[in-house]
């Protein structure tokens, strides 16, 4: 059954963006790249390795024909990446294991790019999810969850967006940036029943946490986070459509993530 829904899922989102194309219609099927590209400006935690793209061969080669190839190298936690449940929950699975239906469903955004604004250590707190709800009605059974914080303006600008352009241990402690408040993690696991939980920042705990408590709440329940994620600006609060497929490391607390929208 699980399959079934992933294949219908995926006709849908499919049939529905080749129609809005044959009428011109962008308004429905328009697709939204949620992702940043990959290179050296990538944002990485300041403890973890840069990506790093290496050209192997490039230009025309002894036979007369244009050739390339390069080799990359990257910590699993960096850029728009997702992080498994494995990365805060002792055998629980990992970026491999989670089933594809859990990272393609029906989306919302809340934004909280008013209060992020004047306070870059925000909490995102159960009121913020209430309030959103009584505007637009109950988050959906199998919802994915895109918190907007407005801070991908700021992307990559280390400084503005984490807080610091340091690198190494000592500057872990200079991060701020919003995040999701460890109650309204437990809140959501507890009351609403959601695939996916993602946000415009380096972490879904906010840059100052030191216990990352709404890491270990949401992977507990084997929910999954989306971090460093782009353009949520160009996205309507509710009724689009995500795909979020990370790349498939076997065993692997994370990986860098391909995440679009159809609308």
């Amino acid at each position: 059954m699980r399959r079934l829904h992933l294949l219908l899922v995926l006709l849908l989102a499919i049939s529905t963006y080749v129609a809005a194309q044959r009428r011109g219609d962008f308004t429905t099927g328009h697709i939204v790249d949620l992702t940043y590209a990959f290179d050296s400006n990538s944002v990485y935690w300041p403890t973890a390795e840069q990506f790093k793209l290496e050209t192997d061969f490039e230009g025309v080669t002894d036979k007369g024909y244009f050739y390339s190839a390069y080799r990359y190298s990257a910590a699993e936690h960096g850029g728009t990446h997702l992080d498994s449940p494995v990365h805060f929950a002792k055998g629980h699975p990992s970026v491999d294991q989670i089933p594809l239906d859990q990272l393609i469903g029906s989306s919302i955004v809340v934004d909280v790019t008013k209060q992020c604004a004047t306070n870059p250590d925000y909490l995102i707190g159960v009121k913020d999810f209430e309030d959103w709800e009584k505007q637009n009605g109950k988050i959906a059974n199998g919802a994915i969850v895109l918190l907007r914080t407005g801070f991908g303006k700021y992307y990559p600008d280390r400084k503005k967006y984490l807080g610091t352009e340091e690198r190494g241990a000592a500057a872990v402690a200079k991060l701020h940036f919003p995040g999701l408040d460890p109650a309204a993690a437990r809140w959501l696991t507890q009351n609403r029943s959601i695939k996916a939980i993602g946000l415009d920042t380096a972490s879904i705990d906010r840059g100052q946490s030191t216990l990352f408590e709404s890491h270990r709440i949401l992977f507990e329940k084997n929910i999954p986070a989306f971090e460093n994620v782009a353009n949520l600006e160009q996205l309507p609060v509710k009724g689009f459509t995500v795909i979020a497929l990370p790349m498939k490391i076997k065993g692997g607390s994370g990986g860098p993530l391909r995440i679009v929208a159809i609308l």
